[in-house]
């Protein structure tokens, strides 16, 4: 495959699959109901945030693949897109701040080993993490300000 179908195959599965995931678990009156930190951003920000992420991650996962399909690095990079794609169903699907905390936390450790892998090969894909790891960052405090409060 070419590497320009690659990186839209890259992607196609972040973006799309992440844009299709937001949509089923879109906040509800559930979420509208919780007490929420004074940090907490307004719900409009989430959609463009996380695109702009999702191809990031995206272009950083090809990167990687197109060195070491198999590395360590990229096994994280699956890793953090699998947590990553659980997160949003745990906390607004499940209704589970307190286990999606848990994953999200998980999501940043996935995260950081991947920038640290990435980074001694590829560091423009450990780079390119650089603004999701501050994201996500800022989203397990927001999930645990959540949890903490309700």
């Amino acid at each position: 495959m070419s590497r320009l179908l690659t990186l839209l195959a890259f992607v196609v599965v972040v973006l799309g699959g992440g844009t299709l995931i937001g949509y089923v678990t879109l906040p509800g009156d559930w979420y509208a109901g919780l007490a929420k930190p004074f940090f907490n951003p307004p719900n409009w920000i989430f959609g463009p945030v996380w695109s702009v992420l999702y191809i990031l991650v995206a272009i950083a996962g090809w990167r990687v693949w197109q060195r070491d399909p198999w590395g360590g690095a990229m096994r994280l990079w699956i890793a953090q897109l699998v947590l990553n794609f659980l997160w949003s169903p745990t906390f607004f699907g499940l209704q589970q701040p307190g286990l999606a905390l848990l994953v999200i936390v998980a999501l940043l450790g996935a995260i950081s080993g991947f920038m640290v892998l990435a980074g001694r090969k590829d560091g423009i894909a450990a780079g390119l993490f650089a603004p999701y790891a501050a994201w996500v960052a800022f989203a397990t405090l927001l999930n645990a300000s959540i949890w903490w409060l309700n």
